[in-house]
Formats: structure tokens, C-alpha cells, sequence
């Protein structure tokens, strides 16, 4: 009998589940969007119960596509829009609050004031992180400050915190019947609260965030059986043996498994991670030091991190916001109907800038604008705005690490767009690789749950299952591609001062 794993992709704008097989590919699979909810400017949110609720129905959506059972499901593995924050009710299991999205520019003011008397240093030592909206403890001190009777119910035990892998673990093992409240290293490394170096959470600084220890989960490994699927009507019986954040599940399944190799994920942000080994490698240049994975009782790898905030959701906004095209996919043909930019840059600031530059006082901008100028220019700025931001991260990822990157593997949504993926080796001048398997965030979440179990038996397999698809060569002069990534440079800078308070 064959076997398989599941993986279930809980993502900023769609939860999925794919089945895969022992060669690492995908056998079926089923997603459901969920609402953007967005209540102010700057504000993005989610339904977690939404969330679950779609959770169950695309595992069931997956098993039923490849005419499968629980019984031919040997584990389960979570990955998960990493800082996405939600609190909820133990004995109900109902959210008192929206989940509050990693977007999110709400705690501005939180961060500021954690930042004064060098506070922003003692965080960054200690976490790897900058103290920056993106992260999920503000957003929970948001939460308990303006949620009517919050605080004293979380300083009571009445309430757990938990990034979108801890909610989805704890309905799936009982909820409030015995649910599991754990996480893993790989998403406590984006709270502001775990010490990169014990790997649990600091009481000083989760005292400083303001958040209770009482509602922290129990921080594990990426690959270990946590415990068994109890949610009514999904895999009833079935381990769940890994938990990976998506961009470091997407490095895993990637096999970039030793120092030096790194991925770039398109999907609504952009994420390039480089492997540094169970080395801590502190940034200078504006990355993230972050947990890689931690496979059992082995030690943690870890990582440097380029984290862009918008880049799909960028395409997105041009369909939903502006009408200017039907479906994603028609950005590409858009795109090519101009043989350049036409001078058009779009800096999607819409929550600030991230890595490098963390300024969250930034807000997008189109700039260059002529009347030359058509809705072909601005299709292709949106794209090239995903390549020269990844570039900026590539440069500074080349500065901490001192070992310029040679390639490029790529993976995510966006990777389908042949036009991007050209101009993306243009404008970094190295190739940019496609693996056979685009779907590397799932994949890496089900390689974690299979080597806790014996599926896999080594992280070799992961090795020998890596397959490319497709090669991207750099093409344009090096001239051109000074000048291009000098206008952007010059766009970015005008996308600063802008929020004022």
C-alpha cells in the first residue's frame, strides 16, 4: 500500500493541504481563500475561525480528490504565516479577538516605545529581530491592552496566545478538550520574545512586550510527533510531526540544508533565507537572524532573513484595487506588451518598508510618471518592483555573509511568471533556479513530519528528491543593470517621512 504525508499550508490568503509521496511529490491538493479583513489604514486581520474551518474542509477537499483515507496518511506537518498573531478563550476556544496579521501596522507606537533607552539593542541581541511591526508580540500587547477585560483574564490563565500553527495544532488535537498549546523554534524566533540561543522564551522581554507567560505555548523542535489529529472528521488517529514557518519550511524543502545555500519564496511577500549552520550570524545590513529548523534532539540551524512585505499581494492589489487586470496571471502578458518600464517604478510600501531598510514611517509611491506612460509600463513596474527589492536583500545578505551568491533557487506562487524570473536573473546577474516541485512550503512542512516518523529516514532523501525544473540566465549589461537598480534606489528613497506620526 502506498503511503503519504499531509501537509496543511495555513497562508496569509489561502489555507491549502497537499498530500505527497515518498518522492517528495504532490499527489493532490485543496485550498480555500479566506477574507482580508481590513477595518483601518494600515490594519489587516483574519477570521480564525474562519481559518479552521477552512483547515478541515481542505484536508477532506485533498483526501477526497486522490480517493484516500486517514489510513494511508502517515503524518501531518503545519507550516504557517509565521507573525500572525491570535488570542483566544481556553474553555471556549473562540478568538476575543481578530487575528491580527503579520502586515499589520498597528503597533507602531508599541514598538517605539519598547525601543527607547536602547531597548531596540536588548531585542535585537537577544531575538535577532528589530523591534518592527512585523512581529507577533506587539500584536498581542495590542490585543490585551484594547480588548475589554483581556489583561486580566490572560494574568488569570483564562487565555492562550499562539501564532497560526499553535491555533490550527490545538483545535486539531481537542481544543478546548485537551487541545496541545505548543509551537516550534522556527515561529517563537519571530515573537520578540525567544532567546536565539536557549531556544525558550525570555522572561524579561516577554515582561517587556507585556505578555503574560501563562499564555505561551510550549516551544518544541520542527520535527517530533506532538501529538495525534482529534478534530472530528479529519485524519482521526493520525500523527502531527512537524511544524515549520513558511519561509523557513520552504528553505527545508528546498534542501537548502547546508551553510551557504539560499531560496527566495514569491508568494504575497518575498522571503530569501541563506543557511549559516548552527552558527548564530548577527546582521549588519538590515536581515533578520532567525531559526532555520530543529529536527528532534538535534541542534538548531539558523539563518539570515530578507523579508519583503509586498510582492504577490501587490499583483493582487492591481486586480482587486485597481481593475486594471482580471486574474494574476494576466499580469504577465500585460507586462509584455512594453518593452520596458517606461521610467515607471512602484515602491509598495504599503506597510512600510521591511528588510533592509526597516522604516515603517514609509508608504508606496509611483514614481517617474509620464504621460509615455500605459497600464503595460505600470504591469511590468509592479513586477520588477518583487526583482529590485530582492535584489537590496541580496546585497545585503552578500555583505553579512561575505560569500557572494552564485544561484538563486526560487520557489512560490509567482515563479510561473517567466517574465519575472528573467528579469529577476537580470538584475541580481546570477541564475535563478526553478525546482520541479514549485510547492516547497508544503513539501518542507511534510519532509518535517516524515523523518519524525521514519517516512524519510534521513535528510540525504530530501537531497535526492531535490529536482530543477528550470534555468534562468542573466542576459542584460551590466551598464543597464547599474542604471535600473540606480532609479529604484532613488524611487525607494522617496517613499520615506511619509507617516509623520
Amino acid at each position: 500500500m502506498s503511503r503519504y504525508v499531509a501537509a496543511v499550508d495555513q497562508g496569509t490568503t489561502s489555507s491549502r493541504c497537499i498530500l505527497f509521496d515518498h518522492n517528495g511529490l504532490p499527489v493532490a491538493s485543496d485550498s480555500r481563500e479566506h477574507q482580508q479583513i481590513f477595518p483601518k489604514a494600515g490594519w489587516v486581520e483574519h477570521d480564525a475561525l474562519e481559518i479552521w474551518t477552512n483547515t478541515r474542509e481542505v484536508v477532506a477537499g485533498a483526501l477526497a480528490k486522490a480517493d484516500l483515507s486517514e489510513s494511508d496518511v502517515v503524518a501531518v506537518g503545519i507550516t504557517n504565516q509565521r507573525e500572525t498573531a491570535v488570542v483566544w478563550d481556553r474553555a471556549t476556544g473562540q478568538p476575543i479577538y481578530n487575528a491580527i496579521v503579520w502586515q499589520d501596522t498597528r503597533t507602531d507606537r508599541i514598538c517605539a516605545e519598547l525601543a527607547r533607552d536602547g531597548g531596540g539593542e536588548k531585542f535585537t541581541q537577544r531575538t535577532g529581530l528589530p523591534l518592527a511591526t512585523y512581529f507577533a508580540g506587539p500584536k498581542v500587547r495590542w490585543i490585551l491592552d484594547n480588548v475589554d477585560g483581556a489583561r486580566e483574564r490572560a494574568e488569570k490563565g483564562e487565555l492562550a496566545f499562539g501564532t497560526m500553527d499553535t491555533w490550527v495544532l490545538w483545535n486539531a488535537t481537542g481544543g478546548p478538550d485537551g487541545g496541545l498549546h505548543i509551537t516550534d523554534v522556527t515561529n517563537a524566533s519571530r515573537t520578540l520574545m525567544m532567546d536565539l540561543e536557549t531556544l525558550d522564551w525570555d522572561p524579561e522581554l516577554c515582561e517587556a512586550v507585556g505578555v503574560p507567560a501563562s499564555m505561551l505555548p510550549e516551544i518544541r523542535s520542527s520535527s517530533e510527533v506532538y501529538g495525534t489529529v482529534r478534530a472530528k472528521g479529519i485524519l482521526p488517529g493520525v500523527p502531527i510531526a512537524g511544524i515549520l514557518g513558511d519561509q523557513q519550511a520552504a528553505t527545508f524543502g528546498q534542501a537548502c540544508l547546508d551553510p551557504g545555500m539560499a531560496k527566495n519564496t514569491y508568494g504575497t511577500g518575498n522571503f530569501m533565507l541563506l543557511n549559516t549552520g548552527t552558527e548564530i550570524k548577527r546582521s549588519e545590513n538590515g536581515l533578520l537572524t532567525t531559526v532555520c529548523y530543529k529536527i528532534g534532539d538535534e541542534p538548531a540551524v539558523y539563518a539570515l532573513e530578507g523579508s519583503i512585505a509586498v510582492s504577490g499581494s501587490l499583483v493582487q492589489w492591481l486586480r482587486d484595487n485597481l481593475g486594471i487586470i482580471g486574474s494574476a496571471p494576466e499580469i504577465e502578458q500585460l507586462a509584455a506588451s512594453v518593452e520596458d518600464n517606461g521610467g515607471a517604478y512602484f515602491v509598495p510600501a504599503f506597510s512600510g518598508l521591511f528588510a533592509p531598510h526597516w522604516r515603517s514611517d514609509a508608504r508606496g509611491a509611483i514614481v517617474g510618471l509620464t504621460r509615455f506612460v500605459n497600464k503595460g509600463h505600470l504591469a511590468r513596474a509592479v513586477l520588477e518592483a518583487t526583482a529590485f527589492q530582492s535584489r537590496e536583500v541580496l546585497e545585503a545578505m552578500n555583505a553579512d555573509s561575505g560569500v557572494p551568491l552564485t544561484e538563486l533557487k526560487v520557489d512560490g506562487g509567482m515563479i510561473v511568471n517567466e517574465l519575472l524570473m528573467q528579469f529577476q536573473a537580470d538584475i541580481l546577474g546570477v541564475p535563478v533556479i526553478r525546482p520541479v516541485v514549485a510547492e516547497t512550503t508544503a513539501l518542507g512542512a511534510a519532509y518535517a513530519a516524515g523523518l519524525a516518523v521514519g517516512f524519510w529516514e534521513n535528510t540525504d532523501d530530501i537531497r535526492t528528491n531535490w529536482a530543477k525544473d528550470k534555468q534562468w540566465e542573466p542576459t542584460m549589461a551590466e551598464d543597464e543593470r547599474a542604471r535600473l537598480y540606480g532609479q529604484w534606489q532613488k524611487a525607494v528613497t522617496r517613499t520615506f517621512d511619509w507617516v509623520e506620526d
